[in-house]
């Protein structure tokens, strides 16, 4: 686990190395945990909640973040009623950082934000059941309708591709 004096910049770097754009918190996370999960974060603990991998530490960090001008957050009323928060970060990414946490990031950034919720679910939930993608739609029958497990499936199948240190599980 990150050092609370690094945390908060480290959420920054989530937002650089995704392109400089993260539109939702929920993304933010999935982002993060892949980032994780794929041997390219920086030490957030996850575990699970009801929209999947959490870090309470990553939320921390990212609101100090904030708090201090290393990314900027502004706040969005939904069309549903609840508010999202965009987050960006001018910075650009050092030659150093490595090119498959740029193309993680990049593709998580920019997949439909439930989409990308299921696939972090099943990857999850892999370690803890024989059938994640079973267990997923179990667990989010709304959210895994009208195709979107599906296309979270095929999501996953873009994510798996990049080479990473920790490949992902195949599921």
């Amino acid at each position: 686990m990150p050092s609370l004096e690094q945390s908060e910049k480290l959420a920054a770097e989530l937002v650089r190395d995704a392109g400089g754009v993260v539109v939702g918190r929920t993304r933010l996370q999935k982002l993060a945990y892949l980032l994780e999960r794929s041997g390219l974060g920086k030490g957030f603990p996850f575990e699970y909640r009801h929209y999947g991998p959490y870090s309470e530490e990553l939320a921390e960090a990212t609101d100090r973040a904030a708090t201090m001008s290393l990314i900027e957050e502004v706040e969005k009323l939904a069309t549903w009623g609840g508010s999202y928060s965009i987050f960006t970060c001018n910075a650009r990414p050092p030659k150093t950082v490595d090119a498959a946490r740029l193309k993680v990031a990049a593709l998580a950034a920019k997949a439909d934000a439930v989409e990308l919720e299921l696939a972090a679910t099943a990857v999850y939930l892999a370690s803890e059941c024989k059938d994640p993608w079973g267990e997923t739609e179990r667990r989010k029958p709304q959210k895994a309708a009208s195709g979107r497990l599906e296309r979270a499936r095929m999501l996953y199948q873009k994510l798996a591709e990049i080479k990473v240190p920790k490949p992902l599980p195949k599921i």
